[in-house]
């Protein structure tokens, strides 16, 4: 696995040779969702499926969550944007939130941040302390073992972008009132505890890499070359997986993708 410190951020790609490549990565997606649905064989249906995103702020998580669903009918996938625990929430265990969502089989669940919230937000704001945020990733580790077993499929992102490339992000929203909502006081508070969140983050991502549920680290500076390497890699990852579960996976026609 590289190390979120090794990701070569200055990988870039041409708006012309990523819009071709998002294009045919929705088609496969498309046609691996039919699939799993049930809908191409009416007697082959896939695992539930989890695509988690995280990221730094203004990283693009946004971005390519509309390109992973654009293809997609709506009635196919489910997309849960994550935020602070409720007051109720709080009064259960940190990992109850999030069971209503989970997908069934043959469903798909697209987590814009999630439960590692407790191992970057609530860690860097001390809001647990050392022992709890080790225990909690092992809880991490076994709840998402529990629902690899129990037919569902798991792909987490972590979108990477630099200091300098965020605060550029930041002026441009500011700048702009269509996208001037996007940012709050909070988002500019944070920014000061970059370095914080990048211990908390390689702790997160060394403690919760486990095998069928790896972190994807994606070089994010550069939206062009980040959209078509995220669709390309869930893809990559949801076939091995499918096949892996003895479920006899479609070849891509050449003119509807390239991997």
């Amino acid at each position: 696995m590289t190390r979120v410190d090794d990701i070569d951020l200055s990988q870039t790609l041409s708006k012309e040779a990523s819009d071709k490549r998002v294009q045919r990565a929705q088609r496969r997606l498309t046609q691996l969702r039919l699939l799993t649905a049930g809908l191409l064989h009416p007697d082959v249906t896939g695992p539930g499926l989890i695509v988690l995103f995280e990221g730094f702020d203004s990283a693009g998580k946004g971005g390519a969550i509309r390109r992973l669903t654009a293809s997609l009918d709506p009635r196919m996938f489910r997309v849960v944007p994550i935020g602070p625990p409720t007051d109720e929430e709080l009064r259960h265990h940190f990992l109850w939130r999030f069971q209503e969502v989970l997908p069934g089989s043959s469903e798909m669940t697209v987590f814009d941040r999630s439960w590692y919230g407790r191992l970057l937000v609530e860690r860097v704001e001390e809001l647990i302390d050392e022992a709890t945020a080790k225990r909690s990733a092992r809880e991490i580790v076994e709840f998402e073992r529990m629902l690899i077993n129990a037919d569902v499929s798991i792909v987490k992102f972590w979108l990477h972008i630099s200091d300098q490339e965020q605060l550029r992000r930041y002026n441009d929203r500011a700048n702009d009132p269509l996208k001037h909502w996007k940012l709050t006081p909070d988002d500019w508070r944070n920014r000061e505890k970059r370095k914080d969140y990048l211990k908390a983050l390689n702790f997160m991502v060394e403690s919760t890499n486990h095998k069928h549920a790896n972190w994807e680290l994606i070089a994010a500076e550069d939206k062009h070359f980040a959209r078509p390497t995220i669709l390309e890699t869930l893809i990559e990852r949801w076939v091995h997986d499918l096949e892996r579960r003895g479920i006899e996976v479609p070849k891509a026609n050449d003119a509807d993708y390239l991997g």
